[in-house]
């Protein structure tokens, strides 16, 4: 029988072996010599060698690369920076705005782990405005639009809403240089310049909103939950803004309320959604579809060390009929309307993908981000290789604070597939017009309009031409230690035979 434990480096992985010479010796790994002032360096080198997806095709993290400890030392005082160090050794390194796609797109790191955790429990420093940034003309200049604002947060207090638009920050015109330090740097207060948009052409107005960022803001990604009657059809709403297994409950109470309410099709919208918990996504999907536990939701793909440690029941994540504390409230639904553009990641495409091969999953918007790899959290604690956990704090070293958040692993579905590196494509293509965000959760606002009118089959009163479609380089949603990460969160085990 398969017995089971805890990964640590001890048992079978032992990589923290070392030889007693300079020399490494064959299943060995690297030391950095005594007094080098690498120890955030050797922490990256160590973690990424063993849990780094890619790890096999990226030279620098071979088993073999050193044939010394002194070979090894000098190389990671090659890069001084910890920051440069740790993109260097993912594969084609870190991917900058309007560089070629790099293999490797969303490894992310965070140089305090604190700050990293937070995130991924959904805790901030925020003001409540969600907002995308896009390019005036063929400039450097950058205007800001607003998608969505956070209830009980600073700017759910002020005079901005969504769909106005923004150019300025504390008077400074936002640029492709300065729009990080003027948004999202250390500043708790700023000032954004509004903007009008006529004919296509934005113009900076008078009007000046202040917002005040707010330590350990906590984003209920519960947005819109409610039932609407579509011609004596109940058709259940949720957007659903990232996946968050501290609200698993309250995810799992607004199914119930869409069962107490008779809905019989659901307009899941996630189209600001970069991701998050692969656990929260599989109870999610069981809402959807159902409870049953033997239908396969998604298995695992690791690198070729891990994934040989790993129990095929381990590797395969089921549907399920309990959020761990309560009973799935389940629609048991034979087919869900999805609005997903290229602000849905990670956990919003597994959701897609994990159910595609038991119901039908009609696309609304546009092409998803393509993030299908998974990725957990690493602290300087080689004592449990390497992964993060809150009831070991003490055990990570005092003197590196570096967290790692780099992709380990894919996930596909019950059909073996997982190649949406280019995303997924819309059954129903519409983007979001600029100049007609809509409201949303109105039925009249053009994403939802669509699906709706895609359910009853009746043609809408509603122009759907895109005069100004909205394209982002980038969004507030993913300038965060968050960012669109789809992490996975239950404890890794390896097996051995009894």
């Amino acid at each position: 029988m398969n017995k089971y434990f805890f990964l640590f480096l001890g048992l079978s992985l032992s990589i923290l072996s070392c030889s007693d010479d300079d020399g490494i010796k064959n299943g060995d790994t690297p030391d950095p010599d005594p007094g080098a002032d690498v120890t955030a360096q050797n922490f990256m080198w160590q973690a990424m060698n063993l849990w780094y997806f890619w790890q096999a095709d990226v030279a620098d993290l071979a088993d073999d690369r050193f044939s010394s400890n002194a070979e090894y030392t000098a190389f990671l005082e090659s890069y001084p920076d910890p920051e440069n160090f740790y993109y260097s050794i993912c594969n084609n390194h870190r991917v900058i705005v309007g560089t070629d796609a790099a293999i490797d797109r969303f490894s992310s790191e965070e140089d305090n782990y604190e700050t990293l955790v937070n995130s991924l429990a959904g805790i901030s420093q925020s003001n409540g405005l969600e907002f995308g940034l896009g390019l005036i003309g063929d400039t450097d200049n950058v205007f800001g639009y607003v998608q969505y604002i956070w209830p009980d947060s600073d700017a759910s207090t002020k005079d901005i809403q969504r769909g106005e638009f923004f150019t300025r920050v504390d008077g400074t015109q936002l640029t492709v240089n300065n729009y990080r330090t003027l948004l999202f740097g250390d500043n708790s207060t700023y000032t954004l310049g509004m903007a009008t948009v006529t004919n296509n052409t934005i113009s900076d107005n008078a009007k000046e909103v202040s917002l005040t960022k707010i330590e350990n803001q906590i984003e209920d990604p519960i947005l819109i939950a409610k039932t609407l009657d579509v011609n004596g059809t109940k058709v259940a709403y949720l957007m659903y803004n990232r996946f968050l297994s501290s609200f698993n409950e309250e995810l799992n109470a607004a199914f119930a309320q869409f069962v107490s309410d008779g809905a019989t099709e659901l307009v899941l919208d996630m189209r600001y959604n970069p991701g998050g918990s692969v656990n929260t996504s599989r109870l999610l999907a069981s809402m959807i579809y159902g409870t049953n536990s033997n239908d396969v939701y998604i298995k695992q793909l690791w690198n070729a060390k891990i994934q040989a440690q790993l129990s095929e029941d381990y590797l395969t994540d089921y549907f399920t009929n309990t959020t761990g504390a309560s009973a799935i409230n389940t629609l048991n639904l034979n087919r869900v309307f999805v609005i997903a553009t290229g602000g849905s990641a990670s956990a919003s495409e597994l959701v897609m993908n994990g159910l595609t091969p038991y119901i039908d999953v009609i696309h609304i918007g546009e092409t998803t981000s393509g993030k299908n790899e998974f990725s957990i959290t690493l602290v300087d604690d080689p004592g449990n290789s390497f992964i993060y956990s809150d009831d070991r704090t003490g055990q990570i070293n005092v003197n590196n604070s570096w967290g790692l958040q780099p992709l380990v692993g894919r996930n596909e579905n019950a059909d073996g597939f997982s190649d949406y590196t280019s995303g997924l494509l819309p059954d129903i293509e519409l983007g979001e017009d600029l100049t007609n965000l809509g409201v949303l959760g109105d039925i009249n606002e053009p994403l939802l309009a669509r699906a709706l009118q895609e359910i009853s089959g009746v043609g809408a009163k509603i122009d759907f031409t895109v005069h100004m479609k909205a394209e982002s380089f980038t969004t507030s949603r993913i300038q965060t230690p968050l960012k669109d990460n789809m992490y996975l969160d239950k404890p890794l085990e390896l097996k051995s035979e009894q």
